[in-house]
């Protein structure tokens, strides 16, 4: 029985992830609270990596790859981040043009814009945008092994090398280039492909627990251990990533009650936007409430603003203009299978010429038979007087 698509405890795991990528930010915009917090944005967004891998592999790789497949991929993807992207290079840019708000992470003049649009900028969050649509683009190949691995092998021997030289470079993990992340998507979808294969292990509550305590070592292990490894972005951790997303894609008892709770099922729906949006909406909301409160209190008020402007833009933009292109194109796909000369008639022509070719080499009674036969099942009626009509 094949499992369902949809995997509530991810849901969590991203709310997770995009919790701490806020968390990171709060520093950015309340520099006297730097000192106080142990940031864990880089892990967060390499988890991001691997379970936008896995689940490319999970909903994707056992459909056949077909030219409208990949074609309803591409533009699924694309809607899904570039309208709501758009929309954040568009506000993080206006605030950068206000001269007394000195905004963090600005967008600097029209060339800066102009790069940010194109998928060339990197102020702030957006840096990690752009692997994410080259990796799209790289998708359909992976695709290709992951439903035909005997065929492609070499595709396979490809990756694997480009993963190993990653590895011996180090290539540093933030930037724009694909590359250096690719160890985190290949991984994940590496998960997400054997994901369908373990329905037969069911997972126990100790699973759930060392899922937790796996979790937990992996965003903290480098501020408590710091001699282990000062830098995050490596082989060993994009491993670690994608081994944390299959263990919360099983959904083991304990692992599941907490990351499927509805809280951080909601971080997660609300995740990507709040993601992006969340640095401009706590600037605005301390320059609001700056000298209010206290500013424990104002921190907590901006968190909480920066969640609910992260769900209204969920919902008048993010979702709107996904369903708005996916329908769009819906329609151009409908119009064009609509408009495709009618296959009734392609395979009465082929049915014609076998039979013609089975003429050629009947007897005549055998042949008349046949092309009686022939004619009642293509539409074509004898007059009477030998000559064949449509």
């Amino acid at each position: 029985m094949r499992r369902p698509d949809y995997i509530p405890s991810l849901d969590g795991l991203r709310g997770i992830a995009a919790l701490l990528v806020v968390q990171a930010h709060i520093g950015l915009v309340f520099p006297g609270t730097a000192q106080h917090f142990m940031t864990m944005g880089s892990e967060a967004v390499g988890l991001f990596f691997a379970l936008s891998g896995f689940l490319m592999a999970h909903l994707y790789g056992s459909r056949p790859v077909t030219k409208e497949n990949v074609l309803d991929f591409l533009v699924s993807r694309f809607a899904r981040i570039y309208p709501v992207y758009l929309a954040a290079v568009a506000l993080v840019a206006i605030l950068s043009g206000m001269q007394d708000l000195n905004f963090v992470q600005p967008i600097v003049g029209a060339t800066d814009f102009v790069r940010h649009v194109l998928l060339l900028g990197s102020s702030g969050v957006f840096w990690s945008i752009p692997p994410e649509i080259q990796f799209y683009l790289l998708f359909p190949v992976l695709w290709l092994c992951l439903a035909r691995p005997h065929r492609h092998s070499g595709l396979i021997v490809g990756f694997a090398v480009v993963v190993v030289i990653d590895g011996l470079l180090e290539l540093p993990g933030p930037g724009i280039m694909l590359v250096s992340k690719l160890p985190y998507f290949l991984f994940g979808a590496l998960a997400g492909a054997l994901h369908s294969h373990w329905d037969r292990w069911a997972p126990s509550a100790l699973t759930g627990i060392f899922t937790l305590f796996l979790l937990a070592v992996f965003f903290a292990y480098r501020h408590v251990v710091p001699s282990f490894s000062p830098e995050f972005w490596g082989l060993q951790s994009a491993v670690a990533a994608a081994v944390i997303v299959a263990l919360v894609a099983r959904q083991p008892p304990i692992a599941a009650y907490v990351l499927a709770a509805a809280p951080m099922r909601f971080l997660g729906t609300i995740s990507f936007s709040l993601y992006l949006f969340h640095v401009p909406i706590m600037v605005l909301a301390r320059r609001t409430f700056d000298g209010l409160m206290p500013e424990p209190v104002l921190i907590g008020a901006a968190l909480a603003v920066a969640a609910g402007g992260a769900w209204f833009i969920h919902e008048t933009v993010e979702v709107p203009s996904r369903r708005l292109l996916v329908g769009l194109w819906q329609q151009h796909r409908w119009r064009i299978a609509r408009e495709r000369p009618a296959e009734g008639i392609e395979r009465a022509i082929l049915d014609l010429k076998e039979t013609e070719k089975r003429l050629l080499s009947a007897t005549p009674s055998v042949a008349a038979d046949e092309v009686r036969e022939e004619a009642s099942r293509t539409g074509i009626q004898d007059d009477g007087d030998g000559k064949l009509r449509a």
